[in-house]
């Protein structure tokens, strides 16, 4: 039997005198409860509470001396009122009591102590404003930004017989695919620079190129009108050439599902291809002069064309139809065109020497990059990012790099338009531009008419040394034929700060890498 959860038992009373019983002593004891809590409760009333003296309240900071002798409930009212008044001054808490002091109201004083109610175990801190409870927070500054990119010589891949129009890394950055006036493909390895493939096939030269989404297959675009894929896993040629524009094949974007290819030829058109069947799905009448640039925004609702009659174009991919027409007021060629990484902006090369950003939906410009020379070569770039890998920034820090007639390579700051870097190197006018990420490591790599592709590493200022090192003392006999290394030990011509621009302002496309 559970003695615990039984109820009481009634004793047996003991005989009671003569007179009484039961009933009466029980009675007798109620009047005697009763007349006790009455001369109880008068007293408690006519008490008055001893007032703290100077030291208690130098240890308690508390501006109410007769806080402690009221109901908890009514002193934990108050607190809370005088809290939301920020006119209180805190109360120690229980650890900071000094020993032997005792609350006669354990709970108030927990409360009054943390601000809170028994739940709350935010820790006490110095720096606390005397008047008020709330917490200062410690705002964490923002990590520095760089003010330039570190980016070196890692290899010159030789191997064209002629200038190299195109070159792009692959999907994972493992791979590079290039393409020249040779009317030959190559594919280097990104790590060693060591020459996978040379596909052959073209009757002219190449223009253009570009990986599948998944990696597997390269388009390249020819002088001889018509765009041919090539598989890097097994070596070989797609058995179906794909024909069907009447000049020059100049520009080529695969959509992200990889199932389109968008193609920009010197017949003035714009052709959706299905890549499976190797025909076309849709011809867009889109330009006056032949189309020099094309791409695909990275959802694939979108594509963007540009050319030679200066207009720049946004599609609807799926009905075809025409969205913006972008229009500057001198109306410059436009050679090339990339979407950002977020789809907002679209960057557009033109034969004035100048890179603009357009906000396509506003149908503005909102950045104009300088510094390169660009007059009469359909030159090409991209975007990349910079700063400390380890770090987040927000936003993103981004640039745009583009090739120049000059030989050079320059970065631009997206934001301030500042020159990041110069980079010296090639010999001739420098064609394309392309980064990529592998390893934790930013590359880009550069072609141009001297022949040469080009691999640039981005690092640390603290690995350069070490890298010099290796390099004087490895003698360089590891690299495979056709590999040269940097000869450019020290870097010290290879970088340009330019001053910074007085016209920056800050717009919206500080964004423009965000997805």
């Amino acid at each position: 039997m559970d003695h615990a959860r039984s109820p009481p038992r009634r004793r047996e009373t003991r005989e009671s005198p003569v007179g009484s019983s039961t009933d009466e002593l029980a009675a007798a004891s109620d009047h005697e409860e009763r007349e006790r809590r009455r001369t109880s409760w008068s007293a408690s009333k006519n008490f008055t509470p001893r007032r703290k003296s100077r030291e208690d309240r130098h240890l308690s900071e508390s501006d109410s001396p007769d806080e402690l002798a009221g109901d908890a409930d009514e002193y934990w009212r108050s607190s809370r009122n005088s809290r939301s008044s920020h006119n209180h001054r805190r109360s120690p808490s229980p650890i900071d009591r000094p020993a032997g002091q005792s609350s006669p109201d354990s709970l108030s004083e927990d409360r009054l102590s943390t601000g809170d109610d028994e739940n709350n175990d935010t820790p006490i801190r110095d720096d606390m404003s005397e008047r008020s409870s709330t917490p200062i927070p410690l705002v964490a500054e923002p990590p520095a930004k760089p003010e330039r990119l570190n980016y070196h010589e890692k290899f010159i891949l030789q191997g064209h017989l002629r200038g190299v129009s195109a070159v792009q890394f692959s999907p994972d950055c493992s791979m590079i695919a290039s393409g020249g006036a040779d009317a030959a493909i190559k594919v280097w390895d990104t790590l060693t620079g060591r020459l996978i493939y040379t596909f052959e096939g073209h009757l002219a030269g190449i223009s253009t190129l570009a990986w599948s989404p998944d990696g597997q297959w390269i388009a390249s675009g020819s002088d001889d009108k018509t765009i041919r894929f090539w598989n890097v896993n097994t070596g070989r040629a797609h058995t179906k050439p794909f024909v069907g524009h009447h000049n020059y094949v100049y520009q080529i974007a695969f959509a992200p599902k990889g199932n389109i290819l968008v193609s920009g030829s010197y017949d003035e058109a714009v052709f959706l291809w299905d890549v499976r069947r190797a025909r076309v799905m849709r011809s867009l009448p889109a330009h006056s002069d032949p189309v020099a640039g094309i791409d695909v925004v990275h959802d694939g609702t979108l594509i963007v064309s540009c050319a030679l009659d200066g207009l720049v174009r946004v599609w609807d991919t799926h009905s075809g139809q025409c969205l913006r027409t972008l229009v500057y007021e001198d109306n410059p060629p436009a050679t090339c065109v990339k979407f950002s990484p977020n789809g907002k902006y679209v960057l557009a090369w033109t034969l004035d020497g100048c890179i603009r950003m357009w906000n396509y939906v506003e149908s503005r410009v909102v950045k104009t990059f300088q510094g390169h020379v660009n007059k009469k070569y359909s030159i090409s770039g991209c975007f990349g990012m910079y700063g400390a890998p380890d770090v987040r920034y927000s936003p993103p820090l981004c640039f745009a790099v583009s090739g120049s007639e000059d030989g050079a390579i320059l970065c631009w700051d997206i934001v301030s338009k500042n020159i990041l870097q110069r980079l010296e190197g090639h010999t001739d006018v420098v064609l394309c531009v392309h980064s990529g990420v592998i390893n934790g490591k930013r590359l880009l790599v550069s072609s141009g008419l001297d022949k040469t592709i080009r691999v640039w590493e981005e690092l640390p200022e603290n690995e350069e040394a070490l890298r010099d090192i290796s390099d004087d003392t490895s003698g360089h006999g590891s690299l495979p034929n056709g590999v040269t290394p940097s000869g450019d030990a020290d870097g010290d011509n290879m970088m340009t700060d330019a001053p910074p621009d007085p016209s920056a302002t800050s717009t919206p496309a500080e964004d423009v890498m965000m997805t």
